[in-house]
């Protein structure tokens, strides 16, 4: 049994915590009653696991006023729900937490943006996603000028633990520059370089593949900054002429076409969580498989 207890903004007439304990989240208008506690989660995280948008875009969406909660508007960021029981609406549309869980590897090209929307009518990802209906986001950046696989999907926690695996999940890129960078100059990119007031980049790996009068490096990252292969080389003299990203931790653009997408397998999905280091209850489950 479940019902609306007291007021929105305050103590839940019937919670089982005494009032002023602390311990009776405030922010929200249900609780489960058989099992006699709350069983909600902040908004943003909901919204992000819920494909809506990252946690820091949905926080900005609350407090613009564009989020519902059981039909009364909603600004104030530590605002609690129960995804399973309240009416969540995003500009007056309903979203479903239940949605299928997709997670697709993709081999973008050249001269589409990682975006899902873009005022200059370039080509987006998304545009090159076939049979996906569903409203999936990108995992990171890869700029218009590069190529290479990049991860999309609609599971807001996935993404994020993708994001922040660091080591983990090492992202290694195939770089052609102009001239070639004297082995001084690639021995202080290596250990990472300050490329603004209060911007330092982390150490990288950097490995020379050949090349006469133009050089071909492997890159790899485990922390990076917007454009930050560009903006490294550029720093040496040394200009990007060519740049492809070939690997995200273990998925490779191995036999994927560029232009061309797969979805993740089961497997490889519940590898991701476990290089990550923290299970989640449910992981992957729900998710579509390759046809």
């Amino acid at each position: 049994m479940r019902g609306r207890i007291g007021d929105m903004w305050g103590h839940h007439a019937r919670c089982p915590q005494p009032e002023g304990s602390g311990t009776c989240p405030r922010n929200v208008d249900f609780y489960e009653v058989d099992r006699g506690r709350c069983m909600e989660e902040r908004l943003q995280k909901i919204l992000s696991q819920a494909g809506v948008a990252s946690r820091r875009a949905a926080e900005k969406m609350i407090a613009e006023g564009r989020i519902s909660v059981n039909r009364v508007l909603v600004t104030e960021p530590g605002t609690k729900a129960d995804p399973d029981r309240d009416e969540i609406r995003v500009d007056g549309r309903l979203i479903s937490c239940e949605t299928e869980r997709i997670y697709i590897l993709l081999h973008k090209p050249q001269g589409v943006v990682t975006t899902l929307s873009d005022p200059q009518g370039r080509p987006i990802v998304t545009d090159l996603l076939e049979g996906v209906t569903e409203r999936v986001f990108p995992v990171g950046r890869l700029d218009y000028d590069s190529e290479g696989v990049l991860i999309l999907t609609n599971d807001g926690e996935f993404s994020r633990r993708v994001a922040q695996a660091g080591r983990r999940m090492p992202k290694v890129y195939r770089v052609k520059v102009h001239s070639k960078p004297e082995e001084k100059d690639l021995e202080k990119l290596r250990k990472g370089i300050r490329i603004q007031p209060g911007v330092q980049l982390a150490p990288c790996g950097i490995v020379e593949l050949g090349g006469e009068r133009n050089g071909w490096y492997e890159v790899t990252l485990t922390e990076g900054k917007n454009r930050q292969i560009r903006v490294m080389f550029d720093s040496v003299g040394c200009p990007v002429v060519k740049l492809r990203r070939i690997r995200i931790g273990f998925l490779t653009d191995r036999e994927l076409p560029v232009g061309k997408s797969r979805f993740l397998t089961p497997d490889e999905v519940e590898r991701v969580f476990k290089l990550t280091e923290k299970s989640s209850p449910g992981a992957g489950k729900g998710r579509r498989s390759p046809d």
